[in-house]
Formats: C-alpha cells, sequence, structure tokens
C-alpha cells in the first residue's frame, strides 16, 4: 500500500513488445525527478517542510513538482509555459500551486527566456524561495536510480541499449549511469527535435514541432553529453507517425516523444541487434489527442522511413538524421554543445 499517490503514479510499466524489444512506460516520468530531488533537499537541511520551491516548466515537471510538494508539505510555484493546459491548471489550482503562465511567445527560446526571466524577479522579492533548477541541478539525477534498479532485475543480463527524448537530460543520463555503474553494458540513445541546441541542430527549424519536454532553445547542465552514444534528430511528421504506429500494434497510448524514440529504437535494432532495447516512453498521449492522434490518417508507414546519416552538423536535415554522437564530438573543431558537467551525482 502506498502512502501517497505520487508513490503510486510514479511506477513504470515494463512492457514486452519482442523478446529483445521493451517498452518503459510511465504515467508521468518527472514524478521519479521531483520526488528524489525534494526528498534530498529536506534530508541535507537545504530547505524545510512548508518552504516554497519555484521552478519553470512546460507542463509535465510542473505536475510532478506539485505532487511531490503536496507529498512533503512544501509549497509550490510554477512559471509555466503556455503549454500548460487547462486540464493541469485546474489539477494545480486544486493542489494549493501558484501557477503563472508567460505571455504567448513568437518561438520556444524568448518563451523559455520569459520564464527565467520571471523566475528572477520572483526570487529577488521572495529570498526565501527555493529554485529548483530542474535543466541545471544534478539533484534531479537522484530519483532514477530506482528505475535503473528496476530494468536491472527485470531485464535479463546483457548488453542493453536505452533510447529517450533528451529534454534537461536527468532522466536518460541518470538510468545509462546508474545502469553503467552497476557494470551492465548500456548504448545511450538520445532523440531530439530539430531546432534544439542541446545536440547543435538550432539551424534547423521545424515550425510544426510541439513535442514537449525534449530539446531546448537554451543550454541545460543537466546534459552529460559525454554518456550518448548516438543521436538522433526527428520532426514532427515522422514522431507522429511513431507514436500512431505504437498505438495501433501495441496499444500504448504515448506522446510524442515516445513516438519519435520508438521509431529511432527500431532503427537502431536493425543496424544492431546484439542488445535489448529499452525506449522510455515518458508520459501518455493525451495532450496530443487534437495535434497528432487526430491526424492518424497522415501518419506514413514506419515500415518505409530511415534516418539520413551525418557526419556533421552541416547536414542535418529533415525529417530524420542520427549519427554517432562521439564521432561528430570528435569532428567539432568548435567543441559546439558540451556544456559544463555538473557536480552531485
Amino acid at each position: 500500500m502506498y502512502e501517497h499517490i505520487a508513490e503510486a503514479v510514479k511506477k513504470p510499466d515494463l512492457i514486452s513488445l519482442q523478446p529483445d524489444l521493451v517498452c518503459l512506460r510511465f504515467e508521468t516520468m518527472k514524478i521519479y525527478s521531483a520526488l528524489g530531488a525534494v526528498r534530498h533537499l529536506l534530508e541535507s537541511g537545504a530547505v524545510k517542510p512548508g518552504d516554497t520551491l519555484i521552478d519553470s516548466s512546460s507542463g509535465i515537471y510542473a505536475q510532478a513538482l506539485a505532487l511531490a510538494c503536496h507529498r512533503y508539505g512544501m509549497k509550490c510555484h510554477i512559471v509555466g509555459s503556455t503549454t500548460v493546459d487547462r486540464t493541469l491548471r485546474v489539477q494545480l489550482e486544486i493542489l494549493g500551486v501558484t501557477l503563472e503562465q508567460v505571455e504567448p511567445s513568437k518561438n520556444l527560446r524568448l518563451d523559455q527566456e520569459l520564464r527565467v526571466r520571471r523566475i528572477a524577479e520572483i526570487l529577488e522579492a521572495n529570498p526565501s524561495y527555493h529554485w529548483m533548477r530542474q535543466y541545471h541541478d544534478s539533484i534531479h539525477y537522484y530519483g532514477y536510480r530506482d528505475v535503473a534498479g528496476t530494468i536491472a532485475q527485470e531485464i535479463p543480463d546483457g548488453p542493453l541499449a536505452l533510447v529517450g527524448g533528451v529534454g534537461s537530460g536527468a532522466s536518460t543520463g541518470a538510468i545509462a549511469t546508474y545502469l553503467r555503474e552497476a557494470g551492465r553494458d548500456v548504448s545511450l540513445v538520445g532523440v531530439q527535435p530539430f531546432g534544439s541546441v542541446t545536440f547543435g541542430s538550432e539551424h534547423v527549424s521545424d515550425p510544426d514541432m510541439i513535442i514537449a519536454g525534449i530539446g531546448s532553445a537554451i543550454e541545460f547542465r543537466n546534459v552529460r553529453h559525454e554518456l550518448y552514444d548516438r543521436v538522433h534528430w526527428v520532426n514532427f511528421d515522422y514522431a507522429m507517425s511513431g507514436a500512431v504506429d505504437l498505438l495501433r500494434t501495441s496499444g500504448i497510448f504515448a506522446g510524442l516523444s515516445t513516438g519519435a524514440a520508438y521509431l529511432t529504437t527500431r532503427w537502431e535494432r536493425h543496424r544492431d541487434n546484439s542488445r535489448t532495447y529499452v525506449f522510455i516512453a515518458a508520459d501518455t498521449g493525451h495532450r496530443y489527442v487534437e495535434n497528432a492522434f487526430a491526424r492518424h490518417a497522415e501518419a506514413h508507414d514506419i515500415d518505409a522511413l530511415k534516418p539520413h546519416e551525418i557526419t556533421s552538423r552541416d547536414e542535418l536535415r529533415h525529417p530524420w538524421s542520427t549519427t554517432s554522437w562521439a564521432d561528430l564530438r570528435d569532428a567539432d573543431e568548435n567543441g559546439e554543445g558540451t556544456p559544463a558537467i555538473p557536480e552531485g551525482v
């Protein structure tokens, strides 16, 4: 029996689609991250029950932090993107969260910059508030140790490939790190939208991209670039096609980052069948019903899709590109996309 709904909701399901193809399916993945971070802050004395925690969110982390604060008796203030929809706004209000949304912006970079600027203003007026800094503070890695333990226990010994969308970097980076520390051979594959600075695709825009939670218009220090073996950039049409095919063939209703990860996993498995492939389904598909799933008749046959293999960022192109990340970094004379690595994991 669980003591709080957050403990129950955070638990993932490992679903075997084929003997060497597994979906790590969450209802909402970032609860692991938020619970682990808040628990660490309380145990270390950095905050105490009743304090106010504040952060920026496009939606998923807002719900996670709200539930973590409810679990541990904290107050919560969210500076939200315009992507925070009515369903989530009502939940946050009832949970006692103070939510303010920035004005609509022409692009993701401006939206993120407005949110960070507003947080700075709030902290100046309320110095007792604790900024969670989900994009930069390595405490968000801690909660995923249990996820790595579940994978290690449930999936037989042998080489693994972990595939997932990269947003803040905490989920894929942490799970792979903990598995590797336990001695597991893990290949880590990151999935990105076009237009993201995280792996250097900001010069290739995707005006239709609406994948929440992955990619970024600003640098995230929690993304540890050296952990990743391969990277795939997938546009909206192909991510939607992957999500539709996953629902049609397996019954798993998950978001667009999952659709992109599923598509990517199938290709990686075609390249190298010596591993068991685990792809992350970070949340459900409900937020994408109108913009993506209702357009299922437009979905491509994913068996006919393949990526463009690149050796430099100049070769990035729609609808799908991929590379060996280590090789691309070595070839990058400017060291682009390699921020300082935070301490603490």
